[in-house]
C-alpha cells in the first residue's frame, strides 16, 4: 500500500494509544498481531502460513522494483504467490510474507488524525487482500464503496 492510497481514505478516528517516543519495530509488530487477532475467522482461514515482517523501510531491491521516488512511498507489501495462483505442483522457494514499513506508517500517522492501530490494521488488511488475489483497483473499489 502506498502513501497516496492511504491519504485518500480520510477516515477520522480517536487515538486509543499514546506514545511518548516513536513506536519501535516491536510496537508496530504488536499492533499488527493485535489487528490480525481481531479479524474474523473466515478472513483468517485462507491466510495460512503468511509471515508478517516489520522493517523500517523497504530494501533497495524493492525500491527499485517498485520504482519508488522515496522509501516513504510504500507502507506495506505482500511478497508471494496469491492463493488464486498457488498450485501443489509448484516448488516454493520462499514463504509468502507481508511486510509493514514502520517509518512510512509513522509518517502517514503523523500526517493524519488517525489512530496508529487503525493505520496498521488497514495496511495489514490491504496486504492480506493481495494474498487473496485482489488487485489494488479491486481494493480501491471496495474502499470507495465503504466510504459512500
Amino acid at each position: 500500500m502506498n502513501q497516496r492510497s492511504w491519504r485518500r481514505l480520510g477516515a477520522n478516528q480517536n487515538r486509543t494509544r499514546s506514545f511518548t517516543t516513536a513506536p519501535s519495530l516491536a510496537d508496530i509488530e504488536v499492533l499488527a498481531h493485535e489487528a490480525l487477532a481481531g479479524l474474523p475467522a473466515e478472513f483468517l482461514r485462507p491466510i495460512g502460513d503468511v509471515a508478517i515482517h516489520v522493517d523500517d523501510f523497504p530494501d533497495e531491491e524493492t525500491e527499485d522494483e517498485m520504482e519508488l521516488e522515496s522509501p516513504f512511498d510504500l507502507l506495506g507489501l505482500y511478497r508471494g504467490v496469491d492463493i488464486a495462483h498457488q498450485s501443489v505442483h509448484d516448488v516454493r522457494t520462499s514463504l509468502n510474507a507481508i511486510f509493514l514499513y514502520r517509518r512510512p506508517i509513522l509518517d502517514a500517522w503523523c500526517d493524519s488524525e488517525e489512530d496508529l492501530a487503525h493505520i496498521v490494521r488497514h495496511v495489514l488488511i490491504h496486504e492480506i487482500g493481495h494474498h487473496l488475489g485482489l488487485s489494488d483497483d479491486d481494493m480501491e473499489a471496495i474502499e470507495d464503496n465503504a466510504m459512500d
